[in-house]
């Protein structure tokens, strides 16, 4: 039962996010035809079949059941539902078809425009209400990284310390994780081993690498000593009589110092019992464990780490949100061109519905949830705005030539190209969903 209510609540997070988004988006097209006169038909977040609608003024408003997009039917215009029956009368004072080219082009912009405020704005007070928390690179070097299957692969190892990312200092353990250090050309880490300072070259794939399921854990993490937190109910540890604030100092005859030896043991011994010492109020106490078959026994590890953390006020925070915002921009465009130039596989790296329900989690915390709704604001202005006909890109680009040309693209052109653009987009949501089965 708890499984599936997870996955209702996975589910219920990305339907009220896209809903969010969609009719943001939808609605910055209505206000803006409809403050330039045009009639709006209907205005509906997601796809039909429909499973409400009510009619206010001249607009018929309505939900669909698929939520994965959403429209604004505009009297005269070329849309995706591709109704030109109207288009063989007089235009009417009215219709979009009978406006100016920059208002127009206004309209088609409205909801790229109201999504890059809706995104900026959600991280804006994010950064205000929940400022950033960071482990610096003081902190991390404490005790050096450890590397993960894909950090050993790339040539570093457990206890590097890294000093310098391309050939920068840095401040945050975030920083050398970064998009922005993955998606570069020739990036490299500088690790201190042993007292030798030693260049580690990032390979071009090791972000596909990343979004691969069984690499989920990533290439590197922290060295952290650590105690027992909290214990789950019906599990080996609870069943022991393992308590929350024991030290584990040794398993199977092995002393432990971090959590990742830890959890070493206990992958190679699933099903298995383990011997355990911990340290308990200065004393010595041995326990016998069961191991699950997921390598566990029960417990949340409590890692004695100092995180920093920075407050900001709400006009630094202004600055920091908006930044935040673009780099999520900034990322998808560099990724694109990484994948355009072969540089970048986008069977590893291109996430549908599945891939994104996966990100919201199986629990509702509201500070990833709306993260992620900003992160996805900006991407879907990002996404309708490349110049593909049946996107608002695809309006953009052609009421551009006619402003700049002075001649407008025959209403049969613009049928066809919107053809075309459905035909790609039905392609692109297939391959992203099927993709998104198969990585699954």
């Amino acid at each position: 039962m708890s499984e599936i209510l997870g996955i209702l609540i996975m589910i219920g997070q990305v339907v009220l996010a896209l809903s969010i988004l969609i009719g943001v988006h939808e609605m910055g097209h209505l206000l803006a035809a409809k403050a330039f006169g045009m009639r709006v038909e209907q205005f509906s977040i997601g796809f039909p079949p429909k499973i409400f609608s009510v009619k206010f003024g001249e607009t018929v408003y309505s939900i669909g059941s698929i939520p994965l997009g959403g429209f604004v039917k505009i009297s005269g215009m070329i849309d995706e539902s591709l109704d030109t029956k109207s288009l063989s009368e007089e235009p009417q004072p009215y219709e979009f078809r009978s406006k100016p080219a920059w208002q127009r082009l206004i309209v088609m912009l409205g909801g790229i425009v109201v999504n890059v405020v809706v995104g900026v704005t959600i991280f804006i007070f994010l950064t205000y209400a929940y400022g950033e928390s960071y482990i610096s690179k003081e902190e991390l070097n404490k005790h050096g990284i450890v590397a993960l299957e894909l950090g050993k692969e790339i040539g570093l190892q457990t206890g590097d310390r890294i000093v310098k990312v391309n050939g920068q200092d840095f401040q945050k353990f975030s920083d050398l994780v970064s998009y922005n250090v993955l998606l570069a050309d020739d990036s490299y880490y500088t690790v201190d081993r042993d007292g030798q300072l030693i260049d580690i070259p990032i390979p071009h794939n090791l972000i596909e690498k990343i979004s691969d399921r069984k690499n989920e854990k990533g290439f590197i993490d922290i060295q952290t000593p650590f105690t027992i937190g909290r214990i789950s109910d019906n599990s080996g540890a609870r069943a022991a009589g393992l308590q929350e604030g024991d030290r584990i100092i040794e398993t199977n005859g092995q002393k432990i110092h971090f959590f990742y030896e830890f959890k070493e043991i206990l992958e190679n011994n699933k099903m298995k019992k383990v011997d355990i010492v911990v340290l308990r109020n200065g004393e010595k106490k041995d326990f016998n464990v069961q191991v699950s078959d997921e390598g566990k026994i029960g417990f949340a590890a409590k890692d004695e780490i100092n995180e920093s953390h920075i407050d900001y006020s709400f006009a630094a925070s202004i600055g920091k949100g908006t930044k935040r915002a673009f780099e999520a921009v900034y990322i998808n465009i560099k990724a694109f061109g990484r994948m355009f130039a072969g540089k970048l596989d986008p069977t590893k790296s291109l996430r549908g519905p599945i891939g994104i329900m996966e990100e919201f989690g199986y629990n509702w915390n509201w500070s990833r949830f709306w993260t992620l709704t900003g992160l996805l604001s900006m991407v879907l202005a990002f996404m309708n705005f490349l110049p593909i006909p049946a996107l608002d890109g695809g309006h953009v680009a052609f009421l551009t030539y006619e402003m700049v040309s002075g001649r407008k693209p025959s209403d049969k052109f613009l049928e066809n190209a919107q053809k075309v653009g459905m035909v790609l987009l039905l392609l692109l949501m297939a391959f992203v969903i099927i993709n998104d089965v198969i990585n699954f």
